[in-house]
């Protein structure tokens, strides 16, 4: 396995990122492609793919937040394809997004981890805001900080 990431700015990339949201999480957790895709996966959306050889394995999505008081950005829509996880592919697309994000200005860095990925986030250096559960459409998550 030889791991290439991409930071997906052509639209061929970014397809990537969509095909691993529609095979990992859409038809997985029957998440219609209305409820996958929302009003964040914009032209202002940023995107990290990682690839094995030139097929998409995992991604990440990124775009800025307004209303905090240092610059953010939200990283969310973390996914890997079912037959890579465990394999530390996850941690790389968000370490990428992280980089990506510094290099763009951002100080902090958001997402709303389901809950059963919190352990996963921690280990990256994420921490629970106010602990408080976000009852989404399709999981339940708890919004995690980190400071960039």
């Amino acid at each position: 396995m030889e791991i290439h990431v991409l930071r997906a700015e052509e639209l061929w990339q970014q397809a990537g990122a969509y095909y691993v949201r529609i095979q990992a999480m859409a038809r997985q957790y029957h998440i219609t492609l209305r409820e996958e895709f929302d009003e964040h996966d914009s032209p202002d959306a940023k995107y990290i793919v990682l690839l094995d050889d030139a097929f998409p394995v995992a991604t990440c999505r990124l775009y800025e937040i307004s209303g905090e008081v240092f610059p953010s950005v939200m990283l969310g829509r973390v996914v890997v394809l079912p037959e890579y996880r465990k394999k530390g592919l996850g941690g790389m697309a968000v370490t990428e997004a992280e980089n990506w994000a510094r290099e763009m200005g951002y100080q902090k860095s958001v997402l709303e981890s389901r809950d059963v990925a919190v352990g996963f986030y921690e280990k990256l250096g994420y921490e629970i805001c106010d602990g408080q559960i976000i009852h989404g459409d399709t999981f339940d998550c708890v919004r995690m900080e980190k400071m960039l």
